[in-house]
């Protein structure tokens, strides 16, 4: 706004650059769901570590493969996971505790269902802050939660079961325990003596979970249940499921295909990836490479695959060699490069190594990854002196016979990471004047985005007039669309592909000819 110009003199007024720095995304946020032992239900949990896992929802279940994943996830080099945990539901699978009868009873259930519950102990005792006149008010107590299988302790002090208190307990409980909530209503008379102890009675597993427990369920959408749940969080790269379906091993089990599909068709709008795992149909070269086997499979641009499962020491077999899905460390891996490397370097090569993976399920050899290689099926190898890799890096839409843009996962990642960052970046010009003020700034803001991705190396080009365009003005926006209060940007980059094939071409000179 213009300075008032009231008296003879010089006038100083500050005018805004236009300059609205846009910042990159992260990439490798990776969300996980799947069942586990203890934890908050159809809710994303943010963790930056295994040891978050364990605490959260309590470590490896031989019954879950998803404890399992996000193990391998961290070990690979992941940093930041959302877990959402699923259950199936069962009569009495959340432990209840009451203490007192009539109108004294409390009664408590345990924060989650699981047998994880039946451990729980609860005391109250009336060793509460006094009055301004030296007495106790009736409706205040401490109460004490303690796990006795952790030894994890919460102690909440004078809280109350008037109405009106303000640390009433019920309330207090659903906002800071991470043990135990109230079951309504309240009690209406204070225990009396003190302490009152009582332990938990019922808790149970649950059973193995279905599609209908993860993304088919009733209403799961409308309700943000299962994958759904991921609503609730903000941001999310890359998508995992763990198998779960199957009464076998870990190793054995599969993730239905409506599930899949679920999956994929959340995760577009998202702008995520799904880290599938290899159906356990696929157990020969052959099988994954006929008309029934990678063919048939989904051809999503956001989504890849990986084949095939790896074999691990299972800590809760004694340190027994088992079969695990890949996706988990896969994810890992993928987060490590993009790390070092950036979104834009596939996350491939002797580079793309799996630690603590000590033999594969089916070990390939070149003619087969070459068989599968073309079917969009990114495969795992040992490399002689590196180790375990991953040495492929297509989508599932990227089989030759589709000669799709989006063959290679880093190209498709990449376009996913501008798209996200370049949709949080330019919120500000909603509702801005729609004229070339506008479209100037756009230009200049996303130019200089795109620009510094250049310097780091994310595109093909030796200018920046190469490796990228951006185009906002009268020829992207008509009259018409400025009546209709649209302003259109139009961003291109040429993307760097990875060097999948490498021909070495040599020469023997025969001999010296003489001019």
């Amino acid at each position: 706004m213009a300075v008032q110009l009231s008296y003879p003199g010089v006038y100083v007024e500050e005018l805004p650059s236009g300059v609205r720095t846009i910042t990159g995304v992260p990439t490798s946020i990776t969300a996980f769901v799947g069942r586990a032992l203890r934890g908050p239900l159809h809710k994303p949990v943010t963790l930056t570590s295994f040891a978050d896992f364990e605490r959260a929802f309590g470590g490896l279940w031989s019954e879950s493969h998803l404890g399992y994943s996000v193990r391998d996830f961290f070990q690979q080099g992941g940093g930041v996971a959302l877990v959402v945990r699923v259950h199936s539901p069962e009569s009495n699978d959340t432990a209840a505790i009451s203490l007192g009868t009539g109108q004294k009873r409390l009664k408590l259930n345990a924060a989650s269902p699981g047998a994880w519950g039946a451990k729980l102990k609860v005391t109250l005792d009336d060793d509460v802050r006094l009055n301004d006149d030296g007495t106790k008010d009736p409706a205040l107590f401490n109460l004490t939660a303690l796990d006795t299988a952790t030894g994890f302790k919460e102690v909440f002090r004078n809280v109350s079961i008037a109405p009106a208190a303000a640390r009433r307990v019920d309330i207090v409980l659903a906002a800071e325990s991470q043990l135990v909530r109230v079951e309504l209503p309240l009690p209406t008379q204070p225990q009396g003596a003190s302490p009152v102890e009582a332990t938990a009675t019922g808790g149970k597993d649950g059973g193995a979970i279905g599609a209908a427990d993860i993304a088919t369920g009733t209403n799961f959408q409308t309700d943000k249940k299962g994958i759904y749940a991921l609503e609730y969080a903000d941001l999310f790269n890359l998508l995992v499921i763990p198998p779960y379906s199957g009464t076998g091993e870990l190793g054995d089990r599969d993730v239905d295909p409506a599930v899949v599909t679920a999956a994929i068709a959340y995760a577009q709008p998202r702008r995520a990836v799904v880290v599938l795992d290899p159906p356990q149909g696929w157990a020969t070269v052959g099988q994954v490479a006929s008309s029934t086997g990678a063919s048939a499979f989904t051809s999503s641009k956001n989504a890849a695959v990986y084949f095939p499962r790896v074999k691990q020491p299972d800590p809760l077999r004694d340190g027994q060699v088992m079969t695990f899905a890949p996706s988990g460390a896969i994810a890992g891996a993928i987060a490590r490069t993009d790390a070092e490397r950036g979104v834009w370097k596939a996350p491939a090569g002797l580079d793309a190594t799996l630690s603590a993976v000590t033999e594969l399920a089916l070990p390939l050899t070149d003619g087969e990854i070459g068989q599968l290689n073309p079917l969009a099926v990114n495969c795992l190898r040992l490399a002689p002196g590196t180790g375990h890799v991953v040495w492929g890096a297509r989508t599932r839409n990227g089989s030759d016979r589709n000669a799709s843009e989006w063959k290679y996962l880093p190209v498709r990642r990449t376009a996913l990471f501008i798209e996200e960052s370049l949709y949080r970046g330019i919120q500000w010009a909603v509702f801005e004047p729609n004229d070339e003020p506008l479209w100037a700034q756009l230009r200049l803001n996303i130019g200089a985005f795109l620009n510094n991705l250049f310097r780091q190396g994310a595109f093909q080009g030796r200018t920046p007039r190469e490796a990228y365009f951006v185009k906002c003005d009268a020829t992207t926006t008509t009259q018409n669309d400025i009546d209709l209060g649209v302003v259109n940007i139009l961003v291109g980059f040429a993307p760097l592909k990875p060097a999948e094939f490498v021909v070495l071409r040599l020469q023997q000179i025969a001999g010296q000819i003489p001019a």
